[in-house]
């Protein structure tokens, strides 16, 4: 870890927040979309709905709209408004500080309660993403494709004092260098990581990507079902059909 927070000295969060509610929200619709989307999409989505009373009334439409961007929005607006509704009903419209009672929350799971802990109310919180898991499996860090248990066995690991800087420098990193075909070359903690070392990331940056499968109209119904997101009603152009010749008549 010492050789990664080198690498990525000052890691931090990229999401753009002002309070512990706003960060709540931009990690809630993190899920799924890039940072970046998401800092481009909450510079409106806050000035309309600043703190938890007003977000909670608001029409679920109207925050599909400003939430669109950033995919799966049917789903994420339905969150954000459960959420500060709960907020508001359970703990007088004030983020709690207890990961058991952020949980609790619509649309929070560990890895967002983690978030919103460590950055936003200073209570030691180890975020677990798919970056982290890939990191820490990869090196040795950890070992177990499941987030919780990722998250017990890095706790135990490391102080606490060093949860949060730790999360953010193992998704910098994940982000940047160890990506699904990683760059061994720019890993400065690559003599100690078990996968360079076993020859698989040689592999990994050969393999081609695999292609990703074409869905069929009923296919992508019940995807869409699945993640509450609109299926497109776009529809393929219809060919045109040139009337017959008349020459030879």
């Amino acid at each position: 870890m010492k050789k990664l927070e080198a690498q990525h000295p000052g890691a931090e969060t990229e999401l753009h927040y002002g309070t512990p509610f706003q960060l709540l929200v931009a990690t809630i619709l993190s899920a799924q979309t890039t940072d970046e989307r998401v800092n481009q999409v909450t510079p409106d989505l806050f000035a309309r709905y600043p703190d938890a009373a007003v977000l909670a009334c608001a029409q679920i439409q109207d925050v599909e709209r400003l939430v669109h961007p950033t995919g799966f929005y049917v789903q994420k607006a339905r969150s954000l408004v459960g959420m500060a509704s709960r907020i508001v009903e359970r703990h007088g419209g004030v983020v709690p500080t207890g990961i058991s009672a952020l949980v609790q929350l619509p649309g929070v799971g560990r890895k967002t309660a983690n978030v919103v802990l460590g950055h936003a109310l200073g209570v030691p919180g180890l975020a677990v993403d798919r970056h982290v898991l890939r990191v820490t499996n990869r090196i040795g860090l950890a070992d177990s494709e499941d987030p919780e248990v990722v998250e017990q066995q890095l706790c135990a690991a490391l102080p606490k004092d060093e949860w949060t800087v730790a999360s953010d420098t193992l998704i910098l990193h994940g982000r940047r260098v160890c990506k699904p075909q990683p760059l061994c070359d720019r890993c400065s903690a690559r003599p100690d990581c078990k996968f360079y070392k076993s020859g698989a990331a040689l592999l990994a940056r050969t393999r081609p990507a695999a292609p990703r499968p074409r869905l069929g109209k009923a296919a992508k119904k019940a995807a869409a079902k699945r993640t509450g997101a609109r299926p497109s009603t776009a529809t393929k152009p219809r060919r045109q059909v040139r009337p017959p010749s008349r020459r030879g008549r």
